[in-house]
């Protein structure tokens, strides 16, 4: 399918300059947004997923579907005080600004192979971020599975060594 053609461009936000690649009304659509999420779930079984982990909060929105369909947990990574229990955390640099990114410590039992999802890959560093947390309680990443690429900003380049689906790209 081609997925591009419901991904709408909004000129200058969240900032001027920016133009910002909205997925709703990909999502709007339920036979184009369950034909994404089914992609994911496909690239997922050959993967051997144990669990699911999605960055706030487009994460969320793709990894959920997946894990349900995959019949494996979710674990959410959220801005620093956003989980209720011990977290551990990273910095990084996304797009716009300097975050931080917690996980719970439990989520992830050592050994554990995990899918990360999310709506987009710009320059990699949320996904990045997420991984060193994946890693650093000893999971193992099989596989990042995002709907759209902005490959001109070369992300994937902080990704190399990983295997990475996307739906779709913008050049």
């Amino acid at each position: 399918m081609d997925y591009k053609q419901y991904i709408k461009i909004v000129e200058d936000w969240p900032q001027e300059g920016i133009q910002f690649k909205d997925i709703t009304p990909l999502m709007d659509d339920g036979n184009v947004f369950k034909s994404a999420v089914d992609d994911i779930v496909t690239y997922a079984h050959k993967k051997n997923i144990d669990l699911v982990v999605g960055p706030e909060a487009r994460g969320f929105i793709i990894g959920c579907p997946v894990s349900y369909a995959l019949s494996v947990g979710f674990a959410p990574v959220r801005k620093e005080g956003k989980l209720p229990r011990d977290v551990v955390k990273v910095d990084y640099g996304s797009e716009y600004s300097e975050n931080v990114l917690t996980i719970h410590k439990d989520a992830i039992k050592p050994g554990q192979r995990i899918l990360i999802t999310d709506d987009l890959l710009a320059t990699g560093g949320t996904i990045e971020a997420t991984i060193q947390l994946v890693e650093g309680l000893g999971g193992i990443v099989a596989g990042c599975a995002f709907l759209v690429e902005l490959s001109y900003l070369n992300g994937a380049d902080k990704l190399k060594g990983y295997d990475i689906l996307t739906l779709t790209s913008f050049e």
